[in-house]
């Protein structure tokens, strides 16, 4: 597996983001946001890094920035408004340098869904994964049409009925994993088993 660490070029500053190239067939560019900055969550979350290995397993080039402040990243947390920017200044920085006809997949965590489905209205995207997504802490709109949910059964942050109430009223799919929380202790398998099937549906 191909892995570079980059720093890339945004309004604030520079964005540290590594990227896991599969190298030839690529199927797809896959942008997979952490969760929330001043919570410890970095672009090496064992949720990140299971979303990552699963769509390079699939063949997408998978891209995984650190938000504003995290890391290397240069700036501070903006709340999702401009840690959106920066996944878009990142996203346009990777197609510039990939077959522009690829197909772009947006993955993210907690905070980080909530950054993508930010994302998702600004640019066409294939497919959208959202895990854990914080529908009780920030304010989400509808998605597309083309978005898996993915919640743990016994989420300690995001109750499961919060985000069974925004999937409904969306018309969108969720799949639950049982016997699990908000950060998949023990059941990553079973995450990444979720995350291929919504990789082909």
């Amino acid at each position: 597996m191909k892995r570079s660490k980059l720093r890339i070029k945004t309004a604030v500053g520079n964005v540290e983001t590594v990227i896991n190239d599969p190298g030839n067939n690529r199927r797809g560019l896959a942008f997979i946001a952490h969760p929330h900055p001043l919570h410890g969550g970095t672009l090496n979350n064992k949720v990140v890094q299971t979303l990552a290995q699963t769509c390079h397993d699939e063949g997408y080039v998978a891209v995984r920035p650190n938000f504003r402040g995290v890391g290397g990243s240069d700036g501070v947390y903006d709340g999702g408004i401009g840690e959106t920017e920066d996944m878009l200044a990142v996203i346009e920085f990777v197609r510039g340098h990939y077959d522009n006809a690829l197909p772009v997949l947006l993955a993210g965590f907690s905070f980080g869904a909530y950054v993508q489905h930010r994302v998702a209205q600004r640019i066409a995207a294939h497919k959208l994964i959202l895990i854990g997504p914080a529908v009780n802490l920030y304010e989400f709109d509808c998605v597309p049409p083309s978005t898996t949910i993915i919640h743990g059964e016994s989420d300690e942050l995001v109750p499961l009925a919060a985000a069974q109430a925004w999937a409904q009223t969306c018309g969108t799919p969720i799949e639950i994993i049982r016997g699990t929380g908000h950060f998949f202790h023990g059941k990553l398998a079973e995450l990444k088993s979720a995350a291929l099937t919504a990789c082909h549906s």
